[in-house]
């Protein structure tokens, strides 16, 4: 096991780049020891810690046409645009088995990032039994407007990506020198101002908290872009990305370019492994 952080981006659908990569990761058995996922990217990091290639790839495109996995019937009937019970429960439990034991027995420590809607401020809430542990996934993966809010505990949540949506900060903070961040946003991207604004303050006028994330929120990750780019001149960072856009939105159902972006990911890493596993080792 690397001595390293491995950060996960959100991003919907275009997480399934994130699918490619882990699945490379996983044929050459790179496990480390701290594991940060944000929305899309908690939920690829869940079959990573189970170690089963190609699941994550499964779930993202095997229930397209289904409507309990992901519909505005599901939105309008449940108030979660992602059905709860079809990706929380269904699946894992039903149709694509997830391997709970090995999942618990992975090596590093793993945090799904959440936003707690009360505070404003984003948690990282530690997986390890998935049985348990699943309603941190589907807190970090709830986007604003298209999901309920999710309580754990006390406290309600929503996205991680709302706080922190590359906690690079948060992994070199807990003590990895070096860092290996998934991106799904292409090289040369940066985040735009968010024009649901007006929505997101009504929806969410009991937790004003919300408000004030969105609408910092394209400021707060163009900083973050800027700082992982100074820690990836001076090595606390390995930076994986698409290179151009693949034109998938956060919802997409062409399954054709689910997968193109899956093999972008999965032949980034291989292309890089070599300068990878140098800047690892060295």
């Amino acid at each position: 096991m690397y001595q390293a952080g491995l950060v996960l981006e959100g991003g919907g659908m275009r997480g399934i780049y994130t699918t490619g990569v882990l699945d490379f990761f996983l044929e050459k058995n790179m496990e480390f020891a701290r594991c940060y996922g944000v929305s899309a990217g908690a939920c690829s990091l869940c079959s990573y810690m189970s170690k089963q290639k190609g699941r994550a790839y499964r779930v993202n495109v095997d229930y397209l046409e289904d409507k309990r996995y992901c519909s505005a019937e599901s939105l309008l009937r449940t108030g979660d645009l992602f059905g709860v019970k079809m990706c929380y429960d269904e699946i894992p439990n039903k149709l694509d088995l997830y391997d709970y034991e090995t999942a618990e027995k992975y090596p590093g420590k793993c945090y799904a990032v959440v936003t707690n809607i009360e505070t404003g401020k984003a948690e990282y809430i530690p997986l390890r039994d998935m049985h348990r542990d699943i309603i941190a996934v589907r807190a970090s993966a709830s986007l604003p407007l298209v999901s309920r809010n999710v309580k754990i505990g006390n406290s309600l949540y929503l996205d991680g990506g709302i706080s922190d949506s590359i906690p690079i900060q948060k992994s070199i903070l807990s003590g990895c020198r070096k860092n290996v961040v998934i991106m799904t946003k292409e090289v040369g991207y940066r985040r735009k101002p968010s024009s649901h604004l007006g929505m997101i303050r009504v929806r969410y006028a009991r937790y004003p908290k919300v408000y004030d994330l969105m609408k910092s929120r394209h400021i707060r990750y163009n900083e973050t872009l800027d700082y992982l780019e100074k820690q990836v001149k001076n090595g606390q960072a390995f930076l994986i990305q698409p290179k151009r856009d693949f034109g998938i939105g956060r919802i997409e159902k062409d399954r054709s370019k689910l997968h193109a972006l899956y093999l972008e990911g999965y032949r980034d890493a291989e292309s890089c492994y070599e300068e990878l596993l140098d800047y690892l080792e060295r």
